[in-house]
């Protein structure tokens, strides 16, 4: 199915947010069997320069030793923001809605494409086997943080940039010499109360836990880092929250 990842300004909650499109996923006649995601919309944007990390190296070393190993070589986990969008909009004929619940569903690894944006896709590739991601709601009535899940696979090129079919086909791309990246998730959980884009911004103002939070500095990233005193920031106010269902 198609997800198409954001790439519209999140100013304001009546403005599309910034995510990784997502529409439902739909057989194409690829020379893969990937299912396509959907991505940005501009294909021709230019490379951006690389995000802010971490707001505090203090306070993320002191926190670095109570946050989980990588489990591919025992590197200590990296963490990511994604965004997909859960409502119907079509893309060239097929829809690209996917949303938590969707990733819930999956028995199998899901392939995240259909990215079309420099920064996103070096995101991407920088990516872990084990690395941890916020699934992020976007481009809907409320987007926020809903969910979390796991990088499976590491990157490997995204056919569906391949497929003239698919929502986010991008003719520069060859087989040989393939421009995109796709990585594969796994489903970890549901947040009982999602974290809303407001509430994000109110807590990235100066001086607050997110000022640094690169999706809220470079609001077009569907794929954008998350330091770690952020992460363990963000699930505090998840514990306090509910928590998270399985």
């Amino acid at each position: 199915m198609v997800k198409r990842k954001a790439n519209k300004l999140e100013e304001n909650s009546n403005t599309p947010d910034l995510r990784r499109s997502t529409r439902r996923k739909q057989t194409f006649p690829t020379p893969a069997t990937e299912e396509v995601k959907a991505s940005e919309s501009d294909a021709s944007q230019a490379p951006k320069s690389e995000p802010a990390k971490s707001k505090a190296a203090t306070k993320d070393s002191a926190q670095q030793s109570t946050l989980p190993k990588c489990e591919a070589d025992g590197t200590a986990t990296s963490y990511w923001l994604m965004k997909a969008e859960p409502e119907s909009r079509f893309e060239r004929g097929v829809d690209v809605k996917f949303s938590i619940d969707d990733l819930a569903s999956r028995t199998e690894p899901e392939p995240w494409d259909g990215i079309r944006n420099y920064v996103a896709r070096n995101n991407l590739r920088a990516m872990k086997k084990g690395d941890i991601a916020f699934f992020y709601h976007s481009n809907c009535k409320e987007p926020g943080i809903v969910g979390t899940m796991e990088i499976v696979q590491e990157h490997s090129p995204d056919l569906s940039a391949h497929n003239s079919s698919a929502p986010y086909y991008d003719a520069s791309s060859k087989p040989d010499n393939p421009k995109w990246s796709v990585v594969h998730v796994k489903f970890r959980s549901k947040l009982k109360q999602a974290i809303g884009l407001k509430e994000l911004k109110e807590m990235g103002k100066s001086g607050q836990p997110l000022e640094q939070m690169q999706v809220l500095k470079q609001s077009r990233l569907s794929v954008s880092r998350v330091s770690p005193a952020e992460f363990q920031y963000l699930m505090g106010v998840v514990k306090e929250r509910g928590g998270e269902s399985n």
